[in-house]
C-alpha cells in the first residue's frame, strides 16, 4: 500500500514535469551536435587499397597525422568489396536500432546509399564543423544530386566510367561509346557486371539522358546491349577483373574505371589508353558517411574536416590515383611530393570543361528493381 501509494502521491508531479520538459534534440540537430564530445576513438571501413600506406605493414601516414593532432585513434578497416554486399551487411542491424560498429563507412553514390539516407539510417553532418569541406571542396563533389547539400555525405574519392583500350590492337583510336558494338572487335569488347555503368553505357548508346530516362528508355538500352551480346561482338561481363584481361590481350576495349588504367600505365602496361567518349562520361563518387548510432559521431567528423586539407588529400590522391575531391592537392603533388605525373593526369585532375555524367537516382525500389531487371540478365556469362 505504500508504495502505491505514493505513486500516486507523484504522479500529479510526474505529469506536471512531463508537459514541461524539453524533447531531447534530434540525432543530428546542431543542439545534439554540440552535445558530442571528443571520444578519442574512431572506426572506419572502407576499400581496399584507397589509402595511402607506406610499408608492407600499411603503415598509413595521413591516419598517422590525424591520431597525433587529434588525438584520436583509429581502427581502419579494409572491409568494403561491394556497396550490395555491404549494405546487406548492416541495413538488418541498422533496422534494429543497433549501431554497426563503425564511425565511418565509405559507400558509392546507388542505391544502397539512398536506400540509407530514406531510411533515416545516416546522422546528419554538423556543417559548423566542415569549414574545410566548405573552402576546399571541388564543385564536382558539392551537393550531388543524390545527396542535396551533403546532408549526409562528403566524397571520398571520385572516379570515372569510360573505355579503355589497347590502339596496337584496335588500331585505331576510339571516340564513341559505339566503338563497343563495333563489329570489328568481335569477341575482344568486356563490359561491366556493375548493372548502373551497365545500363548506363547502353542509354549513352542511344542516346538518352541517363538521369530522366524513363523504363521505355531502359528497354531500348537493353535491347542495344543484348544485340550486342547476342552478335558475339561481347567477350565477357567483367568485375573489376577486366584490367587484368585487358593486359593479357583477351579483350582490346572495354568499360572502364579511370583509376584502374592510370595504376596499369604506371606499373608496366602504358599502352593502354582511357578515353572520354564523345557521348559523355559516368561519374561516380565514393562518400563518407556516419551511420546511425555510431559511438563516435564527434572523431568522425574531425576526421572529414581533416581530410579535406589540401596537404592531406594530395598524399591520398598520390596514392589511389582516382579523382581527389580537393583540386588544391594539385599544386601539391607537383611541388611538395615531386609527383608530375599524377599532378598532370586529367584522370587524378579533370578538367571542368569534361562531359561528366550522372548516374539515375532511383526515387523507390520499384525502379531500382525494374533496371535490375532489364539489364541483369544480360550482363551474364
Amino acid at each position: 500500500m505504500r508504495g502505491a501509494a505514493g505513486a500516486l502521491a507523484l504522479s500529479p508531479l510526474a505529469a506536471a514535469c512531463g508537459s514541461t520538459a524539453k524533447p531531447p534534440p534530434a540525432v543530428g540537430d546542431p543542439a545534439w551536435w554540440r552535445a558530442q564530445r571528443p571520444t578519442g576513438e574512431l572506426v572506419f571501413a572502407n576499400w581496399p587499397l584507397y589509402i595511402d600506406y607506406r610499408n608492407w605493414l600499411k603503415d598509413r601516414p595521413t591516419l598517422n597525422e590525424f591520431s597525433r593532432q587529434s588525438g584520436v585513434m583509429v581502427t581502419y578497416e579494409e572491409i568494403i568489396k561491394n556497396n550490395a554486399n555491404f549494405a546487406d551487411r548492416i541495413t538488418p542491424i541498422l533496422s534494429s536500432g543497433r549501431p554497426t560498429g563503425y564511425d565511418i563507412v565509405v559507400l558509392t553514390n546507388s542505391w544502397q546509399l539512398t536506400q540509407l539516407v530514406k531510411s533515416g539510417w545516416l546522422i546528419p553532418l554538423d556543417h559548423s564543423q566542415l569549414g574545410n569541406f566548405a573552402r576546399y571542396a571541388s564543385p564536382l563533389v558539392k551537393s550531388p544530386a543524390y545527396d542535396p547539400g551533403n546532408k549526409y555525405t562528403v566524397a571520398w574519392q571520385s572516379g570515372f566510367t569510360g573505355i579503355a583500350y589497347d590502339p596496337s590492337k584496335t588500331k585505331r583510336p576510339i571516340t564513341s561509346i559505339h566503338d563497343l558494338w563495333d563489329p570489328a572487335f568481335t569477341g575482344r569488347v568486356g563490359m561491366m557486371t556493375d548493372l548502373n555503368d551497365f545500363g548506363s553505357a547502353g542509354l549513352l548508346y542511344i542516346g538518352a539522358d541517363i538521369t530522366s530516362s524513363t523504363v521505355d528508355d531502359w528497354h531500348r538500352a537493353g535491347d542495344a546491349l543484348q544485340q550486342q551480346k547476342d552478335d558475339g561482338i561481347t567477350r565477357r561481363y567483367y568485375d573489376q577483373s577486366y584490367i587484368d584481361a585487358l593486359e593479357r590481350g583477351d579483350i582490346w576495349i572495354s568499360q572502364a574505371w579511370s583509376g584502374d588504367i592510370f595504376q596499369a600505365r604506371a606499373s608496366g602496361y602504358p599502352n593502354l589508353e582511357f578515353v572520354v567518349p564523345q557521348e559523355g562520361v559516368m561519374h561516380w563518387t565514393d562518400n563518407m558517411m556516419i551511420p546511425m548510432h555510431a559511438a563516435n559521431p564527434q572523431s568522425a567528423i574531425m576526421w572529414m574536416d581533416f581530410y579535406y586539407q589540401p596537404e592531406v588529400a594530395a598524399r591520398v590522391a598520390d596514392w589511389v590515383n582516382y579523382i581527389t575531391p580537393v583540386p588544391d592537392a594539385k599544386g601539391i603533388i607537383a611541388g611538395q611530393l615531386d609527383d608530375p605525373g599524377v599532378a598532370k593526369s586529367q584522370l587524378v585532375f579533370p578538367t571542368p570543361d569534361i562531359n561528366a555524367r550522372d548516374y539515375r537516382v532511383f526515387r523507390h525500389q520499384d525502379e531500382f528493381d525494374t533496371w535490375n531487371g532489364i539489364f541483369g540478365p544480360i550482363a551474364t556469362n
